[in-house]
């Protein structure tokens, strides 16, 4: 054995801490947005030949309106191009967002294990994703209305995307929840500028249905910051080989508890 080689380093996860303390890393979690700039993809409408996606070979396809851009005649809905236009980015951000989301819910739905993830945490994250997915639906439906073409190619959404999905690979129950948690400040964050934005150009229908999501987002949000949180029923599994039969042992109690 060659006793030079060095391990294999691990890939750094996107938004990696320090190892804290479990309650010092939520509030980390919760403070994390340093790496996050907080900009909407106005500017990228219409093909980029530069953008996953964006070419086909499929040349008998006929073309009846480019991606991320607003019908330029109504579309039954009486607010102007512009306003239309501006909101359809705003949206299918947001789409593309909560799409990578629900990518990484499925991962953590899938790799949950250990006494409280298998099925406790297995069924809260089908929750998530199953919320998320209704998101996504009523998101993409609006940018219809609104006459729009929302952005449907995996690659692109990612692309586009103000969340990025983690790296590959297997970690800590923790760290999966943590990563979704950051996740879903960032998409209440976008959320509330979106809702502002459409406040401002009296766009009510957008506002009433990014409103009804952000709620909803800011509950799934909890659930995660509460399951985080620095308390456990759950010993694990010492006592199957430290001999101590999962005992409490002599650990200090108050004269008084009804515990004892």
């Amino acid at each position: 054995m060659n006793h030079h080689m060095q391990p294999p380093m691990q890939p750094p996860m996107e938004g990696m801490m320090a190892p804290y303390p479990p309650q010092n890393m939520l509030v980390a979690t919760m403070q994390n947005l340093a790496n996050w700039h907080g900009r909407f993809n106005l500017d990228k409408t219409g093909f980029n030949p530069n953008m996953p996606g964006h070419t086909t070979a499929h040349n008998n396809m006929i073309l009846r309106q480019q991606p991320r851009t607003a019908k330029e005649i109504g579309a039954g809905i009486s607010l102007p191009y512009d306003i239309r236009l501006e909101m359809i980015l705003h949206l299918d951000d947001h789409q593309c967002a909560l799409s990578v989301a629900a990518h990484q819910y499925r991962k953590h739905h899938w790799m949950s294990e250990g006494a409280e993830g298998f099925l406790s945490i297995h069924e809260l994250l089908n929750e998530h994703i199953e919320k998320t997915n209704d998101h996504i639906d009523e998101i993409g439906e609006r940018v219809a209305r609104l006459g729009g073409v929302p952005t449907a190619h995996p690659i692109t959404q990612h692309e586009l995307s103000y969340i990025k999905h983690e790296v590959e690979g297997r970690y800590t129950l923790r760290d999966y929840l943590r990563n979704d948690l950051e996740h879903e400040l960032k998409i209440q964050q976008m959320l509330r500028k979106t809702i502002e934005r459409a406040h401002q150009l009296r766009d009510f229908g957008t506002v009433e249905v990014l409103e009804d999501i952000l709620v909803e987002r800011e509950d799934l949000g909890y659930h995660l910051y509460s399951t985080l949180e620095d308390d456990t029923l759950t010993r694990g599994m010492n006592h199957l080989y430290d001999g101590r039969a999962d005992l409490a042992g002599d650990r200090p109690m108050h004269p008084g508890s009804k515990l004892q």
